[in-house]
This record gives C-alpha cells, sequence and structure tokens, in this order.
C-alpha cells in the first residue's frame, strides 16, 4: 500500500525533469543574452570577444545559483523565485 504522505516515484521524476528543464533554459537564455550584451558593448568599451564571454558567464552563472536558491526556498517544478510558478 502506497504511503499518502510521500508522493509517488512517478510525479517526483516528472517534477525532477521539469525543473532541471526550466533551469536549463533560464541559465542558457542568460548566458545568450548577456553574451550578446558583451559584444554590442566590445566595441564602444573597448573590450574582447573573450572578456564579453566571461562576463556572460558569469551572469548565467548568478542565474544557475538564483534558480537553485528558488529550489531550496520553494519546492516547487519551477526556478522561479515567484510565488506560483
Amino acid at each position: 500500500m502506497p504511503d499518502p504522505l510521500l508522493p509517488s516515484t512517478e510525479t517526483v521524476v516528472k517534477g525532477a525533469k521539469t525543473y532541471a528543464r526550466d533551469l536549463a533554459e533560464r541559465v542558457l537564455s542568460t548566458f545568450l543574452q548577456a553574451f550578446v550584451g558583451g559584444l554590442v558593448l566590445t566595441t564602444p568599451f573597448d573590450i574582447g570577444m573573450w572578456q564579453a564571454a566571461g562576463v556572460a558567464g558569469v551572469a548565467a552563472a548568478a542565474s544557475l545559483v538564483k534558480g537553485v536558491v528558488a529550489r531550496w526556498r520553494d519546492v516547487t517544478h519551477s526556478a522561479s523565485l515567484a510565488r506560483g510558478v
């Protein structure tokens, strides 16, 4: 007989997959947005492309940390800090 207080393993696996997909999408989109923004700023501020990529990497790492904190703060299937997402 299943324990009524614990979710089924199917729910846990689906939740983990949903969360991982959500977090990966957010980290990748943050990197791409920061990288494109950095490339736009390379000429006016005289920074190299690899420096722009480094800035994008830092932004993506911050996005990753935020997503993990969101998961610890509220056990949902989202990497968002917004309630109900």
